[in-house]
């Protein structure tokens, strides 16, 4: 860290990174009053994350809302998002129920149509200046906590100070290794390939995903009439893949159980993907200093919820610290009660994630659940506001879902007895 010569934050905080933690964290903040310098790398306001599931639980969509970007994300054409299930019980296909509401859903859209529309609103929100182009280099030190940034410029090294700064530059942020906060890193048994493709036909048209136990796949339709179809094949397939690439893409996707048609439709994108995709967590405060998004939980990817909790995030430290933020609070309390906030709404979700990246089939528990969820209408809903991250593992499995779920398995193979005898 270096040490500032100057009394006094230009800003209240400094945002590193503006893709969706950041923008949102940014838009949230200065509405509160807060004046907010929002550090973006890349010099393109177009630019966007490539890899990623372009899904987003509907965990998000009060955030959404919140920002004002329900209305443009309609406009541009992204999907709502409703799914179904693929396991080996068959089927598991979450419905309204009848007379009842609908579905909670927030959307698929690709990241090259949402980064630069929330980057656009948080640049044009009073109270935010978005700086284009500047790569946080250093952390600026006073009195035993961060009060700043240096950054890398096109016009050279530049000094932000603030009361916070604020990580929102992802899974291997600058900001957290600057201030010496650890990951902890958690090995992902499997990797992952997608490709975008047009016209390709989907069940109900929602998004599918395929439980193989252990390898995994989906597909979501996106805007513009693009799907999003990805693989998550166990690593003992990994020398194959690496071997031929496309074929092992393309033999994989038509072994999937009523697997779309993936050779009757236009790929409008490269295969991309990683073969190491580790899950993380990182203590999301410390003096001076907040995580968001992937910067203090990286999740693992099959699960599509990076950009949910990433939202959620910035919304829950926007709520915590704003007015400490703008000077007129304890910033440590609001810190601490953040923290406590992020840990008790994302940990258990993150140890059933770390539990299950192990690549393993499903334990005696899930069995009961996902056998259950493709059997009843009801248990599948139960489960679609899990995996929508509405509720979590506690509520999820409680002991009268639990039961429920036994009762309705107890039933099925009777009525299998008596259909067979």
């Amino acid at each position: 860290m270096t040490s500032p010569e100057n009394a006094g934050p230009e800003y209240d905080v400094v945002i590193s990174g503006a893709s969706l933690a950041g923008s949102a964290a940014a838009i949230l903040l200065a509405r509160r009053g807060v004046r907010v310098a929002l550090l973006e790398r890349h010099a393109d306001p177009e630019a966007y994350k490539v890899l990623c599931t372009h899904s987003i639980t509907a965990n998000a969509y009060p955030v959404f809302d919140e920002l004002g970007l329900v209305p443009a994300l309609e406009k541009a054409g992204a999907v709502r998002n409703e799914a179904r299930w693929y396991t080996r019980w068959g089927w598991i296909e979450p419905r309204a129920a009848p007379g009842g509401p609908e579905l909670p859903y927030a959307y698929n859209v690709r990241r090259s149509v949402l980064d630069p529309m929330i980057r656009a609103r948080a640049a044009e929100t009073p109270g935010v200046d978005l700086l284009l182009g500047h790569r946080v280099t250093a952390l600026v030190a006073e009195g035993g906590r961060t009060a700043g940034v240096r950054a890398s410029t096109a016009d050279g090294e530049r000094e932000i100070r603030a009361r916070l700064v604020i990580g929102a530059d992802g899974k291997d942020s600058a900001v957290a290794k600057l201030a010496g906060i650890p990951a902890r890193r958690h090995e992902n048994g499997r990797f992952g390939y997608l490709a975008h493709f047009r016209n390709l036909p989907l069940e109900r048209g929602v998004g599918q995903t395929w439980f193989l136990e252990p390898d995994m796949a989906y597909a979501f339709p996106n805007d513009d009439g693009v799907t999003v179809l990805a693989v998550l094949p166990d690593k003992k397939h990994l020398p194959a893949f690496r071997e031929d690439l496309e074929g092992s893409f393309l033999s994989f996707v038509r072994g999937l159980p009523e697997a779309p048609p993936v050779d009757s439709a236009e790929r409008v994108s490269k295969i991309i993907g990683t073969v190491d995709y580790p899950l993380q967590t990182r203590r999301p405060t410390a003096p001076g200093i907040a995580l968001v998004g992937d910067a203090a939980l990286t999740g693992d990817p099959l699960w599509g919820v990076g950009c949910g909790w990433a939202l959620q995030s910035a919304r829950w430290l926007a709520e915590a610290v704003a007015p400490a933020a703008a000077g007129r609070g304890d910033l440590d309390a609001s810190l601490a009660a953040y923290a406590r906030g992020h840990r008790r709404r994302l940990r258990g979700h993150q140890q059933l994630a770390v539990d299950f990246a192990g690549s393993r089939p499903f334990n005696p528990v899930e069995r009961l659940v996902f056998s259950a969820a493709a059997r009843d209408e009801a248990m599948a809903r139960h489960m679609y506001l899990f995996a929508s991250r509405l509720i979590g593992p506690l509520g999820f499995l409680n002991p009268v879902a639990v039961a429920k779920a036994a009762a309705i398995n107890l039933r099925h193979r009777k009525a299998a007895a008596r259909a067979a005898g």
